[in-house]
């Protein structure tokens, strides 16, 4: 690669080698797959490396394939540490396989709820975050006449997502 007075530095690089590698303990040499990212403004690139019995695929292909893999384990560590679907504390299959779905059902409207009402940049964000953003929220319940208010924190720091995502709720329309 050739730098020169023509460099876009205000736009991303990104490039995708394969070269084999085999350490002296191994038997046979692996196949090795290297990603370099410019971030824009950067003068420097990151690399990232696969390293993979994986021998047939291009570089972008193994990179996309094992991004797919390790979202899997994401979702999966979500599941187990913020619905609970491993805990099966009951005796009886009925009330572990009862337990199980309603963490189902709670996993997917979860789901729906970051992709339809959060902002693009905190869909990822994980269940333990979102409890403490918005639900963790000091807040007094005053009656007065026939209405109840709920009044919140003034001082809440996530208090700017927490209008952002109420007003997404209240824009839906469920037909």
């Amino acid at each position: 690669m050739r730098i020169d007075d023509e460099q876009q530095w205000g736009q991303s690089e990104t490039h995708y080698y394969s070269a084999w590698y085999q350490a002296a303990s191994w038997s046979q040499p692996r196949q090795i797959y290297i990603k370099s990212i410019r971030e824009a403004d950067e003068l420097l690139f990151n690399h990232e490396y696969l390293l993979t019995n994986l021998t047939k695929l291009t570089p972008e292909t193994a990179f996309e394939l094992y991004q797919h893999r390790g979202q899997m384990e994401n979702d999966i560590k979500e599941a187990k540490e913020g619905f609970f679907f491993d805990k099966t504390n009951s005796t009886g299959f009925i009330e572990n396989h009862a337990r199980m779905m309603l963490s189902v059902l709670a996993y997917n409207l979860v789901s729906l709820f970051k992709r339809v009402c959060l902002p693009p940049k905190h869909v990822s964000v994980r269940v333990g975050t979102l409890r403490l953003w918005l639900f963790k929220i000091a807040g007094k319940l005053v009656r007065s006449g026939r209405k109840l208010h709920l009044k919140l924190s003034s001082s809440h720091v996530y208090q700017k997502l927490f209008y952002q995502v109420l007003a997404k709720i209240q824009q839906l329309h469920w037909r």
